[in-house]
């Protein structure tokens, strides 16, 4: 009996990508699948939402906090995150994984298993993808989704709108935080699988009953600051945060061995992957939601009527590994 191949570089490009789709099965909304020159994906509603978004090595993860499975799963949800944010359903995932040649295929191999876990979790397929040799390991993701309702922008919000949040907020960084101090991640395990794997809460903004009205919406990717300040920069509105609302008493404890401010995870922790949206004030909060704050007359967000001193949040350029 043959061995298998223990690299990339042993299987080769083609071998790679024929193991990465061998037995998957599209859904219904691909056409066209891998084996040809470009996927074909429906747009049932005559148009789709597509974003795009990367992980590189070392900047977005480490291998030695994560496994490749998280991996591949955290690159699919931040970018169906983004769709289901838009008032869209997932429905295609393109994926592209630079890695070294002596990466080996056991680990490709369990970043393929996560990459269609959380594609299927959001309701989607891979519809294809490319592979390419490089220094350092880089998953890029671009995902495709059907529109449930018109465009869910960030440009709606208006004053007397009460601004909601759906899922956990500071967990990813407390997790993040975790690792960072050395400490033992089997003594915080839930805030660690929130750092190497978020779970975006897609049934919250799927679920919405008909009718409900939302205003303005957006992945907290970047923390609660920076993306409700995307949102009422583009409103033109400020945003006021309740403390006492976005504070999460759960993660008191390993604040506590961290001598951090959990407010300041809350506020300024990205990755966390929740879903932050505006809805009219006389309006009862769907299932699932949480009133973090209101929206008012004027610019900018504070906190608790007053400006916030910490950190803001994740920004791409900023310096840092």
């Amino acid at each position: 009996m043959a061995e298998t191949p223990r690299t990339v570089r042993e299987l080769g490009e083609f071998g790679l990508i024929a193991r990465m789709n061998a037995g998957r099965a599209q859904g219904s909304n691909v056409v066209v699948g891998p084996g040809d020159d470009a996927a074909v994906i429906a747009a049932p509603a005559g148009r789709y939402v597509v974003t795009t978004d990367m992980l590189v090595q070392d900047r977005h993860f480490r291998l030695d906090w994560s496994s490749p499975r998280d991996i591949g799963a955290k690159a699919v949800a931040q970018n169906a995150a983004d769709v289901v944010a838009m008032g869209a359903e997932p429905s295609a995932f393109v994926v592209s994984l630079a890695c070294p040649p002596d990466t080996a295929v056991e680990f490709v191999d369990g970043l393929v298993e996560g990459l269609w876990a959380e594609a299927r979790r959001a309701g989607g397929s891979i519809a294809g993808g490319d592979v390419v040799s490089a220094p350092l390991l880089i998953v890029s993701v671009t995902a495709f989704g059907d529109p449930l309702r018109p465009p869910v922008l960030r440009s709606g919000a208006q004053p007397g709108d009460i601004l909601a949040v759906a899922g956990r907020l500071g967990w990813s960084a407390a997790g993040l935080a975790v690792l960072s101090a050395g400490l033992d991640p089997a003594a915080y395990p839930e805030v660690v699988a929130a750092h190497r794997l978020p779970r975006p809460p897609y049934e919250s903004v799927r679920n919405l009953p008909r009718g409900t009205v939302v205003t303005a919406m957006t992945d907290v990717s970047d923390g609660l600051l920076a993306d409700t300040g995307h949102v009422a920069e583009s409103s033109g509105v400020a945003i006021d945060l309740d403390p006492d609302a976005v504070r999460d008493p759960a993660l008191t404890p390993v604040a506590e061995r961290l001598d951090a401010d959990p407010l300041a995870w809350s506020l300024a922790g990205g990755e966390d992957h929740a879903f932050a949206a505006t809805f009219p004030g006389g309006q009862p909060l769907p299932p699932g939601w949480t009133q973090v704050g209101r929206v008012t007359d004027g610019t900018g967000v504070t906190v608790g009527g007053r400006a916030w001193s910490g950190p803001v949040g994740w920004e791409s350029f900023a310096g840092g590994g």
